[in-house]
C-alpha cells in the first residue's frame, strides 16, 4: 500500500472521530483542545496502526500528543 493510500484511510478515521487535519489544527492537542483520554488516544492509535499495517512503539504511542506526530509514525519518510 503506498503513502497515499495509507494517508487517504487515517484521515477517514480521523473524521470519524471528529478530527480535523486542515491548517494549523493537525498540531493541536488531542488531551487539551479534543479533550480525549489517553485510553481513546490510544484507541484511535490502536485503530490506525490497523488500517495502514505499520506499528508504532508503546513509549512512543503514550507520548504522542497531537494528530500530526501520530501520522509522521505512521507513514515514515522515505
Amino acid at each position: 500500500m503506498n503513502n497515499f493510500n495509507k494517508l487517504k484511510k487515517i484521515v477517514k478515521v480521523f473524521h470519524l472521530y471528529g478530527i480535523r487535519l486542515t491548517g494549523k489544527r493537525k498540531f493541536d492537542s488531542l488531551y487539551k483542545v479534543y479533550k480525549m483520554d489517553q485510553v481513546f488516544v490510544l484507541g484511535l492509535i490502536f485503530e490506525l496502526e490497523l488500517i495502514t499495517k505499520n506499528q508504532i512503539k508503546d513509549e512512543d504511542a503514550y507520548s504522542i500528543q497531537s494528530p500530526a506526530q501520530i501520522i509522521q509514525k505512521l507513514i515514515p519518510n522515505e
